[in-house]
């Protein structure tokens, strides 16, 4: 992935189309991976079409779920992947092998596929995102690695209600190898940067907060490259 804030962070906004994307990333001084939901589009085209137009000026293209992390559109995003070579997808954790293996065996170049689970409030343990079965986090962690997932993400975080879930997976996740940790649900400006203190000292390889209703403009669909700024100020000399 692209260049990191602080060596460490990113941040995923969505983006309704290229100039969009160009002031969004602009706004975010780069430490932005721009991102689609799947359940936006009608067609696997449509959406394909719209990852082409955003890496038109962007290296990586996040492809989410969308409905609020509905797993029941992983094989939507896996299709979009397909068609359109984003860098970036979202997959609950069931499905996340599957993706890897399936983009791998038809050809398509190297996608980061995370890997969905929930919090369950309570520290040390994780529910998975299809079958709700609670694992520790030490065990979710240990399956994922031997299955050669790079990220895990963690939805719904509810800003920073499940903070100290979302760190003790985090110091874990980065003990154990997994490149990334990626947060969503909730998250904004008035709650980011007791977030990235929470992981600001874990030696893991990206942390990737994904921030999409604070920040989009409601008559106009576009994600608000003000609300982008002001993000970043928050988490300015962390």
């Amino acid at each position: 992935m692209r260049e990191k804030l602080y060596g460490k962070f990113l941040f995923n906004f969505l983006a309704k189309d290229r100039n969009n994307t160009a002031a969004v990333m602009e706004a975010g001084f780069g430490y932005v991976v721009p991102g689609i939901v799947s359940d936006k589009f009608d067609s696997i085209k449509a959406a394909a079409e719209k990852v082409v137009e955003l890496k038109s000026v962007t290296d990586t293209v996040s492809v989410g779920l969308g409905g609020g992390g509905n797993t029941s559109n992983w094989k939507k995003v896996l299709e979009i992947a397909a068609a359109s070579n984003p860098g970036h997808i979202n997959q609950p954790f069931e499905t996340a092998t599957y993706a890897t293996g399936y983009l791998d065996g038809n050809d398509i170049p190297k996608q980061l596929v995370n890997a969905l689970v929930q919090p369950t409030g309570e520290v040390g343990k994780i529910k998975l995102a299809n079958s709700g079965k609670v694992l520790l986090v030490e065990d979710f962690v240990e399956i994922a690695v031997s299955l050669g997932l790079m990220s895990i993400k963690m939805m719904p975080v509810k800003g920073t209600q499940h903070l100290e879930e979302l760190i003790y997976l985090t110091k874990i996740a980065a003990n154990k190898g997994i490149r990334g940790v990626e947060p969503a649900g909730g998250i904004d400006a008035s709650n980011i940067k007791d977030i990235l203190i929470g992981v600001k000292d874990i030696d893991i390889a990206f942390f990737m907060p994904h921030i999409f209703g604070s920040t989009i403009d409601k008559d106009t669909g576009e994600t608000n490259p003000a609300k982008v700024r002001e993000i970043l100020a928050k988490v300015e000399g962390l």
